[in-house]
Formats: structure tokens, C-alpha cells, sequence
């Protein structure tokens, strides 16, 4: 019995890291990349209008952010769960 246990709190440790980095790739690819596009473009990063920064080079910095956190975590999740591949 411990051990569905551990298995439902190694997947809701999972989907919680997920459903995170799901919530900040939405917020920067759609909300600040096409919805807030005009008030951020108000603002100036580099020259370059922030809005259109957001949507071309931030969004694909966010993403590889991501990818690395995503790695990260879930490695320290697999180790707090013992299922760590190494």
C-alpha cells in the first residue's frame, strides 16, 4: 500500500513541476507575446520594443530556461523518490 503512495506522490510531485512550467511557457509565448503585445511595446529592451522582444527572442530564452528547470527539478524529484537514474 506504501507503495501506490509513493507512486501518486511521485506523480503529483510530477505534474506539479509540469503544470508550473505549462503556466509560465502560456504567460510568456501568449500573454505577453501577443495579448499585453501593445503596452509592453511602450517599453524598450535593447533598443527593441519589450512586446516584440517577448515575442521573438524572450520566448525562446524562457523556453531553454525551462527545458534546464524542468531537468533539474524532475532529477531532484527522481532522487527524492528514489527512481533516480544514475
Amino acid at each position: 500500500m506504501e507503495q501506490r503512495s509513493n507512486r501518486a506522490d511521485y506523480w503529483r510531485a510530477n505534474l506539479k513541476v509540469l503544470f508550473g512550467c505549462l503556466v509560465v511557457w502560456f504567460l510568456v509565448s501568449y500573454v505577453f507575446g501577443i495579448l499585453l503585445v501593445d503596452t509592453l511595446n511602450q517599453i524598450s529592451l535593447g533598443g527593441y520594443p519589450l512586446g516584440f522582444w517577448f515575442a521573438q527572442q524572450g520566448s525562446i530564452f524562457t523556453f531553454v530556461v525551462l527545458i534546464f528547470f524542468y531537468a533539474w527539478r524532475m532529477n531532484a524529484i527522481d532522487k527524492k523518490f528514489g527512481v533516480a537514474e544514475d
